[in-house]
Order: C-alpha cells, then sequence, then structure tokens
C-alpha cells in the first residue's frame, strides 16, 4: 500500500507520516495464549498543522469470535521527532509559535537523521487512572521501538513501573506490542495487536 504525504504537513513529520490516519483491527491480552482474553482496537493519528501527530486509542474486550463485549481502555498522546525546542516552536501552554515551521525543510530534518538512519522520536502518552508515560525511541522507515523514561502515577494509581512498544508496518498493516513492568518483576507481555488501516 502506497504511502501519502499530506500536503500541508510540516517538514519534520515526514518521518511519522506513515502512521497518519485510522487503524483497526483485533489483538491478544498477554503473550495470546489459548487463555489470554481478546479485544478490538481503533487508533488514530492525526494532525493540525504543528510538529507533532496526535494519538487515540479505544480498545474494547470481545468474544473470540470478535463481538465487542465492554470497553476495556482509553489512551490519548502526542508523538514528535525528538530534538531542542526553538523559538520558532510554540510553548509551554498556549505561547504562539512562528507562522512558519522551526525546521522548515526537509534538509533541515535530514539534520536529526541518527549514525542507524532513524531519528530519535519522544511520545508521551496519559491513560485513566492517574497514570501518564513519556517515552524516548527511534523511527527507522516503518519500525519503531519505544521505552519510558519516565512514568508518573497519581496517589491511587496501580502499580505501574516501565515500558516499551514496538510498531511495525507489515505488508500494510500496523502491528504492535506493548510489554510493561509493574515494578516487581521484569517486563511482561501487556498486549499485541494487528490493525489495518480504515481511513
Amino acid at each position: 500500500m502506497p504511502i501519502e504525504i499530506p500536503t500541508d504537513l510540516t517538514p519534520e513529520l515526514v518521518p511519522l507520516s506513515w502512521l497518519i490516519g485510522t487503524w483497526e483491527g483485533a489483538g491478544r491480552l498477554g503473550e495470546g495464549e489459548a487463555d489470554d482474553e481478546h479485544f478490538f482496537q481503533s487508533v488514530v493519528f492525526s494532525h493540525i498543522g504543528l510538529p507533532y501527530l496526535e494519538y487515540r486509542a479505544e480498545s474494547w474486550l470481545t468474544d473470540e469470535a470478535g463481538t465487542k463485549l465492554r470497553p476495556l481502555s482509553i489512551e490519548t498522546g502526542f508523538w514528535s521527532l525528538e530534538r531542542p525546542l526553538l523559538d520558532a516552536d510554540g510553548g509551554p501552554g498556549m505561547r504562539p509559535g512562528d507562522v512558519v515551521p522551526a525546521l522548515r525543510s526537509a534538509d533541515a530534518v535530514e539534520e536529526l537523521r541518527t549514525e542507524e538512519c532513524g531519528f530519535k522520536i519522544q511520545v508521551g502518552i496519559v491513560h485513566p487512572g492517574g497514570i501518564s508515560e513519556l517515552y524516548y525511541g527511534q523511527i527507522r522507515g516503518p519500525q519503531i521501538h519505544l521505552a519510558t523514561d519516565l512514568v508518573m502515577r497519581g496517589s491511587h494509581a496501580k502499580e505501574y513501573a516501565s515500558a516499551t512498544r514496538m510498531y511495525g508496518l507489515v505488508n500494510g498493516d500496523l502491528y504492535w506490542r506493548w510489554d510493561v513492568s509493574t515494578g516487581d518483576n521484569d517486563l511482561k507481555a501487556h498486549a499485541s495487536a494487528a490493525l489495518k488501516k480504515t481511513a
């Protein structure tokens, strides 16, 4: 499936452009063993002309046939290249940036490319229940590897210490895996899914 790059996309989002759209599909909790529960997920990556992608994922528990049983989770966040912010960038808060992007050309973005031929990225994800994650990682073509740098927990949040996430585009489908540590153990398989682009 060809990747279409929106004409209004700020240059530094081009490495992430293959994510843009709505993705839906089925997954399994845990290692995906016979007794692990099934879920359906809808993921949307969108942009509004700023140098980040907005991310929203909604999931529902299902039976083996894919019939939705009840809501499972929701998470929202922002994905961007990791780089020092410049005077031309907006923020903090609602402080406006320049009318034109801080990185104005493909050549300026190319200067961020790593020795491994990828780009460093940062991802912030917020969950209900008082948990926020800050991931750092790398995108290399249609592959993404992320690991938490920080997990912020509210005073009544459940135990959650660290996580890794992997994403990959395989034959036009988005495959992902999420491993989690609750603090008293090593990272363990939390969930995985295969999603098809629907829009």
